[in-house]
């Protein structure tokens, strides 16, 4: 704040409207790809399936087979004492690691931070199952008085967000944005619109799941949400013809968002910016999306405005891209709503489900993530599972990796149960942008 609008618009730090321009200078993630960033996005440029059977519980008498597995995590060996091993639900500890792994990268160092202006904006679509699960179990096999007193501190979804900001001393706003597999999309959102109006300087956002388990799975599947394929390569077949249902993932992803001002100020390594947010709902049904797609192409267009971009800008999107018949169908839809039929047929679409599975809560932060080193990098990473479309997703999926695109902005698209539709505009950083000047 101590800089004037004039002259912060001058240095091409603020947007036409005076607000804060708001960028990437760290990232995290846990994935069926292993732990980190490289890991995530080697898997994903080489089209690599990393969805495989269920080992997380017996599943003998379970239709579905197929699940994307964090592969042999150890959360010791990742940075935490055995006594938060032990007491953190699966959730948070995938949290603090894709945390810790984004704070590194952005350098920030809390000690010369004022620690109320440092938030976190971190959520969980279903949090501690694994932890509800077991207190239920014990209280039926044990009785009232066997349940652990730690019980609700362990599940609730915004200890993620808690146990973060307790970690790092982070003392600004600390919120945890539930809106089911929109989930790390809003909390970024959320993150961008604090920083963007002034009421922080820096934001830790993203978002958690581990939630394959058998409550759960035997849950989806009983929706008829979950394919039974058992074959692993070819349960996740996003945007594709044969698509049968998602598979489900786990994991986490965590991006360090500061204002341009603050991340110039102490030398930081500019990743990306989020240039825009869209944020909409379908009030059409509680697991269904809205097959005119108005509420997604809506979400899609604020964020294209709000950076500034017109449809004709768009690189690439990277699709929220489920592999449902009911999810692909209304995105490809809301896409041609966004940019017309003959132009929206040209934009290159990718889902990282085909190769992760769909990790909800946490779906939108590695999305998220994926986006930023696309648009960074001037690439598109190929769709696993995709082989060919139907009628109801004519869009241009991207089978084979993509190089060479530059691209002025990038969308990626989260959809929730509910009829929540959040979208982020994420665009390569340039110091002027148009954004001041």
């Amino acid at each position: 704040m101590s800089i004037s609008n004039s002259a912060a618009s001058a240095a091409g730090t603020r947007r036409p409207d005076g607000t804060h321009r708001v960028v990437v200078t760290g990232m995290g993630a846990v994935t069926p790809a292993g732990v980190g960033v490289t890991a995530l996005w080697d898997a994903l440029m080489q089209k690599k399936c990393c969805i495989g059977p269920i080992t997380r519980f017996e599943a003998t008498d379970f239709e579905v087979k197929c699940a994307g597995q964090v592969p042999d995590f150890d959360a010791v060996a990742n940075g935490l004492t055995k006594k938060e091993a032990r007491r953190f639900d699966l959730f948070v500890q995938y949290a603090i690691v894709a945390a810790d792994e984004a704070l590194a990268q952005s350098g920030l160092v809390m000690e010369q931070e004022d620690a109320a202006r440092v938030g976190v904006s971190f959520g969980s679509g279903i949090g501690g199952i694994d932890t509800i699960q077991q207190g239920v179990l014990t209280l039926a096999e044990k009785g009232p008085r066997k349940v652990s007193p730690l019980l609700v501190p362990t599940m609730i979804s915004n200890m993620a967000a808690g146990n973060l900001a307790i970690r790092y001393g982070m003392k600004g706003e600390c919120v945890n944005v539930v809106t089911a597999c929109a989930t790390g999309t809003h909390c970024i959102g959320h993150a961008v619109r604090s920083i963007r109006h002034g009421y922080a300087d820096v934001m830790l956002a993203g978002g958690s799941e581990a939630s394959v388990n058998s409550i759960s799975v035997a849950g989806f599947a009983n929706l008829g949400a979950l394919s039974k394929s058992t074959d692993p390569q070819r349960a996740s077949r996003p945007f594709d013809k044969d698509r049968a249902g998602f598979v489900a993932g786990e994991g986490a992803g965590a991006l360090i968002l500061e204002s341009l001002e603050h991340a110039q100020a102490r030398g930081a390594h500019i990743l990306a910016e989020i240039t825009g947010f869209g944020s909409t709902g379908d009030a059409y049904h509680m697991t269904s999306p809205d097959p005119k797609a108005e509420g997604v192409a809506r979400a899609m267009e604020q964020a294209l405005e709000e950076g500034g971009f017109t449809p004709a800008d768009l690189g690439h999107l990277n699709a929220h891209g489920t592999g449902t018949p009911a999810n692909d169908k209304t995105e490809s839809a809301a896409l041609l709503r966004l940019c017309g039929q003959e132009n929206g047929r040209k934009i290159p679409v990718t889902s990282v489900k085909g190769a992760l599975g769909h990790m909800l809560g946490a779906a939108g932060a590695v999305e998220a993530i994926a986006t930023v080193l696309s648009v960074s990098q001037s690439c598109v990473p190929p769709t696993c599972g995709f082989d060919q479309p139907d009628d109801q997703t004519n869009v241009n999926v991207a089978q084979r990796l993509l190089m060479n695109v530059p691209q002025k902005v990038a969308l990626s698209n989260s959809l929730g149960f509910g009829g929540h539709n959040a979208c982020l505009a994420i665009s390569p950083y340039v110091l002027d942008a148009g954004k001041g000047e």
